[in-house]
């Protein structure tokens, strides 16, 4: 994930977003049968002893425990606001109407959200919050709902997802996570998300044990992951006016030294998913947080390694690349 601003204030838009005619979320047919409703209550549920993400860490959210992610069940928003930083299909000319969730299961040593993700910087919310802001989102002219970090909170955002959409939200549902993600869990998200925005950080094991707090399984943990949100979402292909409303957009940090392995990242992509998958190669790594502490990924990557990187992508076949910043080095 990437964020460069934490600022909550949100200004008016007069340009309104603009849909295909036919477009409508995944969510709606769901909400409408009281099935989205459902889910997020059997979501709820896994919190007494919570398993929603790879650490299946157990504690009792409900009765008040923080997890591995240090999250209980009250929801915590660190901001909301229309993002222009994000990919360009998202962004359109309303930007991506980004809700920033506080904590994370990942809890990556180079993160560039530590504030947020392992900090704590947030505000305790109510699910009629985040509903409200979803709809706030839209009437300003944001073009999606991108819930960042959704992973421990997935069941407030289905119930409030639910909320919303009684209101007449219909903006399609951006699932921007770190790839972190149970199959169990995803599935129940089938037909909810729109739009899966994930991280493949690492090809391996070792690599993530090292800087993502002991996930040593985050390689395999990935692939089955964004295996599941393909069959889910498909390829992601903008609409006429640009703007992307459903499919699968993974993301890839370019890291100093090629800690995360990027060659083996591509090639498993072009092994395993159609050569047209959305794949964005990221240039933007700065040493963050505890990254000094690591002298290896302590600087910022080089023209080369970026430029390896895309190499190996075409090489692979891949198609559909986002190469935003190669032309600065």
């Amino acid at each position: 994930m990437k964020s460069y601003n934490s600022v909550s204030k949100i200004t008016s838009n007069d340009k309104k977003v603009k849909l295909q005619s036919d477009f409508e979320p995944a969510y709606l047919r769901l909400h409408r049968n009281g099935e989205l409703k459902k889910r997020g209550a059997e979501l709820w549920n896994i919190m007494k002893s919570c398993k929603l993400c790879p650490r299946e860490c157990g504690v009792n959210r409900i009765e008040g425990d923080r997890g591995f992610c240090q999250a209980s069940a009250q929801l915590e928003i660190a901001s909301f606001h229309p993002h222009f930083g994000e990919e360009r299909p998202l962004v359109g000319n309303g930007g991506s109407g980004t809700i920033f969730l506080t904590n994370c299961g990942l809890r990556c040593v180079f993160c560039i959200n530590w504030e947020i993700s392992q900090g704590g910087e947030g505000t305790p919310r109510s699910l009629e919050d985040m509903a409200k802001m979803m709809l706030r989102l839209q009437k300003i002219g944001c073009h999606n709902i991108n819930v960042v970090t959704p992973t421990h909170y997935s069941p407030h955002i289905l119930l409030a997802l639910d909320i919303a959409a009684s209101r007449g939200l219909k903006l399609p549902l951006v699932y921007n996570t770190c790839g972190w993600e149970r199959l169990e869990i995803l599935k129940m998200l089938d037909g909810v998300v729109d739009i899966y925005l994930p991280d493949f950080k690492y090809s391996e094991g070792e690599m993530a044990a090292k800087y993502s707090s002991g996930a040593k399984i985050y390689p395999e943990i990935t692939q089955a992951a964004l295996l599941e949100m393909h069959r889910q979402v498909g390829v992601a292909k903008p609409a006429d006016n640009g703007i992307m409303q459903k499919g699968l957009m993974i993301r890839h940090l370019v890291m100093p030294g090629n800690v995360g392995g990027t060659k083996k990242v591509i090639e498993w992509i072009a092994q395993n998913l159609p050569k047209d998958t959305y794949l964005n190669i990221m240039s933007q790594y700065r040493p963050m947080y505890k990254a000094f502490d690591y002298p290896e990924i302590a600087r910022k990557v080089t023209g080369k390694e970026y430029r390896d990187a895309v190499k190996w992508a075409k090489e692979a076949g891949l198609t559909n690349l986002d190469i935003q910043g190669y032309s600065s080095f």
